[in-house]
């Protein structure tokens, strides 16, 4: 790792210790560069935010002392472990003792912060380096601190597990007792740091370090968004429009106003669509309580004009962009003549993939408190995004960003849906209509799922031309689907270069002959972010097709997939269409082929591919890069003569680069997989007359506990040093899961599974 990295910012003592007091080192460092993806246009609210993002963290050390250390974190923790990750990146540089180091959360401010928004798998692979770098700020200021002290070179001093130890003559300063003359010195610029290697590493890439919020989280004590209490707070829950784009027509409070604790009933304007993080508007029930407000919510006798999407029909847009599928659409990569390959082919084989709409349905609905004062606002929620919500809040109230403040809790899960503010600004409206009483507002399971943003619906129609050997000639793709960018302006039809970047425009298959089309969508309903988001129905059509193409030419499919592979080499995401992945600089990260390979040996050597299983058992193997790692799957099942389905075994393999936290990374991989087996086999949305028809959990399924797999194994693959780019871990885990699955049944049973969820479709033996 290079030590000449750009950007530690000199600040003045007083700039330290502002907001502190006096006798502690606080430490204010810049990071890493503007990131801004040039066809995104970066605006909150609007479809560029995360596309175009600025991760320029100036991450604060404090130094008590006493000699506690708190690291304040900025992005938001949601079960993923990255308030632990951040703090002992921090740590490790510092030579902290990790019994002595606490975690703050920081508040939404994106000028002293840079991006906060927690989502594509970002929060350590575009800040390490700047972690590292504020740690190794920070020691080198209480090694010269120290050094002061004694009156020796900087250079015969070191520290030491928070300690600044003195060799020559044994003498030892704690960092408490030097914090106070450390404060006094300007931080030191990037390229006079030392920073460790990694075989100096106390706490980078180690073992299992305890979550910070572990003893809080089950003991009960960690406060979650919808724990939030304020003196005088009121409480609110809200009757949206039931159909995307829906208007309130009238409603009869009369009933629902005599229940006791009913303070007030009220209604919130419904914006214009596409309303991207603006609520959805509606009737607002006031009360002491939650669940008052829910009772005499249940009494209005509300009618509501359906608007645009009156008549959306899931089952028949299926069909719509089905047929939509067969037709040419707007070429988006086209390398060779796949036309051409395809008439001249020896075997011509096509296939039609389809998933539907998925709710994201975190176990902590939407919540939020907002305390209006007149001139200022304050929220406290379980946001990913701090900063969007900052500024919906201030433009709904017509309020300067610099008068809302955003507290971030813990959140229980988010998978993308608590990027969007739209619950906040409900609540900071509420507040002012309420004359500044603090507002508690909760969404209910039920409104989570009915008013989600909710993950694409997509049909993906997929041909490959095989020559006499069975190797694919030609590829043709044709990917249908609604974007997210839907949600945040006019209807754009097409999906966005990043959405089509996700998998499909680059395709690194050693194919001579490579073209691939997007026809027109029209999205009916919000879509938003969801864990993996396009990487989702991309792998599951790319890789079940791989399985196909493998069958049909006879040939095993960990050795088909590799063919398609190619050799080990690294290749230039802009050579295939990689023009801006998630947020990624256009080329920043190749494509290694190597590792690719690396992650389907592993898996598959593992999980013992290739053995022979009873009747009725098969492994299914997919392969996934997403996000900058290299994920593989091999799901092992079990059909009986019943058609029934049970996973007694699921393998997955991940090369993320270096590994910062590999026991955070062990549990992603974990969780990857059993939500990816629940969306498998029950996640669906349906919509009949433009409602959602799924409500809650006995509809919209997770995994139930009995077909959780008997065994979860994960197969960690880490660099030997840390000089190789970090990627994802959160959501590069949950792609291939689908396609394994769907691949293992037709090895089991011969019947292969083109649309999910997969629920139902398995037939009983004969």
């Amino acid at each position: 790792m290079s030590d000449t990295l750009p950007g530690l910012r000199n600040e003045s003592r007083r700039a330290f210790l502002l907001g502190f007091g006096a006798g502690s080192l606080v430490l204010a460092v810049g990071g890493l560069p503007l990131l801004q993806a040039a066809q995104e246009p970066k605006r909150y609210g609007g479809e560029g935010m995360p596309h175009g993002l600025r991760d320029d963290p100036q991450l604060f050390i404090e130094i008590a002392e006493d000699g506690a250390v708190n690291i304040v974190c900025i992005r938001s923790e949601m079960g993923q472990g990255v308030r632990t990750s951040v703090a002992l990146v921090i740590a490790d540089e510092l030579e902290a003792d990790w019994s002595r180091v606490s975690v703050k959360q920081a508040q939404g401010d994106e000028e002293r912060y840079g991006n906060q928004d927690t989502d594509g798998s970002r929060s350590l692979r575009q800040s390490f380096a700047a972690l590292r770098r504020a740690g190794a700020a920070a020691r080198a200021m209480l090694e010269t601190a120290a050094a002061a002290t004694w009156s020796v070179d900087v250079g015969s001093v070191a520290a030491r597990h928070h300690e600044v130890v003195h060799a020559a003559s044994g003498r030892k300063l704690g960092y408490g007792e030097l914090a106070r003359s450390a404060a006094a010195l300007p931080v030191p610029v990037a390229g006079s740091l030392r920073l460790k290697q990694p075989a100096e590493f106390r706490y980078i890439g180690k073992g299992r370090t305890p979550l910070v919020d572990g003893l809080d989280i089950v003991s009960g004590r960690a406060q979650y968004g919808i724990d939030t209490r304020r003196d005088g707070m009121v409480y609110a829950v809200i009757a949206r429009p039931p159909v995307y784009g829906g208007r309130l027509v009238s409603f009869d409070a009369a009933e629902a106003g005599k229940l006791p604790g009913v303070i007030r009933i009220l209604t919130l304007e419904t914006p214009p669509i596409p309303s991207g993080f603006m609520p959805l508007g509606g009737v607002a029930v006031i009360a002491d309580n939650t669940g008052t407000a829910i009772k005499a919510r249940q009494l209005l006798n509300i009618q509501w004009d359906d608007g645009p999407n009156a008549g959306y029909d899931s089952t028949a847009f299926r069909a719509e962009l089905e047929a939509a599928s067969k037709q040419s659409g707007r070429l988006v990569r086209n390398q060779g003549d796949a036309g051409k390959a395809l008439v001249g082919a020896a075997r011509r084989l096509a296939a039609d993939y389809y998933l539907p709409h998925l709710a994201h349905a975190p176990m902590e609905p939407p919540a939020a408190v907002a305390e209006f004062s007149g001139t200022h606002c304050e929220f406290w929620a379980c946001t990913q995004g701090p900063q969007a919500a900052r500024a919906q809040v201030a433009q709904a109230l017509g309020l300067p960003l610099e008068n809302v403040t955003g507290n971030v809790t813990l959140l229980g899960g988010g998978f993308g849906r608590k990027s969007k503010p739209d619950y906040i600004v409900e609540a900071a409206l509420l507040s002012r209509i309420m004359g500044g009483k603090p507002v508690k507002l909760t969404w209910t399971r039920e409104d989570d799922i009915v008013n989600d943003y909710f993950h694409t619906v997509s049909a993906e129609h997929l041909e490959a031309g095989l020559d006499a050997d069975g190797k694919v000639s030609a590829w043709l793709h044709r990917t249908t689907a609604p974007s997210i960018g839907s949600t945040f302006g006019p209807d754009p039809l097409h999906l966005r270069a990043g959405e089509l970047a996700q998998g499909i425009t680059d395709l690194p298959f050693a194919i001579p002959n490579i073209r691939i089309e997007n026809p027109e969508a029209r999205a009916h309903t919000r879509i938003g972010w969801f864990r993996s988001v396009y990487n989702i129905p991309h792998a599951f059509a790319i890789q079940s097709f791989v399985a196909e193409l493998a069958h049909a030419a006879g040939r095993d499919h960990r050795d088909y997939l590799l063919e398609l592979l190619g050799p080990p080499r690294r290749i230039e995401s802009t050579a295939l269409g990689d023009t801006a992945n998630y947020g990624e600089d256009p080329g920043q990260h190749p494509v290694d082929i190597g590792r690719w390979r690396h992650v389907v040996e592993t898996v598959t050597r593992e999980a013992g591919w290739g053995r022979k299983l009873p009747p009725g058992r098969g492994h299914g193997l997919a392969a996934h890069r997403s996000f900058v790692s290299y994920t593989a799957v091999v799901c092992e099942v079990e059909v009986d003569a019943n058609g029934a389905l049970s996973i007694p075994r699921v393998d997955i393999a991940v090369d993320c680069g270096p590994q910062v936290n590999p026991e955070r990374v062990r549990s992603q991989m974990e969780g990857a997989v059993i939500m990816g087996l629940g969306l498998t086999l029950h996640g669906e949305i349906h919509f009949e007359d433009g409602r959602a028809q799924q409500t809650n959990f006995h509809q919209f399924q997770v995994l139930r506990i009995n077909e959780t797999p008997r065994e979860i194994r994960v197969h960690m693959i880490a660099p030997d040093d840390f000089a190789q780019p970090l990627g994802g871990v959160g959501e590069p885990g949950l792609p291939p899961v689908a396609p394994a699955l769907v691949n293992a049944v037709f090895a089991a049973s011969g019947q292969r599974i083109r649309a999910l969820p997969l629920r139902g479709q398995i037939k009983a033996a004969g």
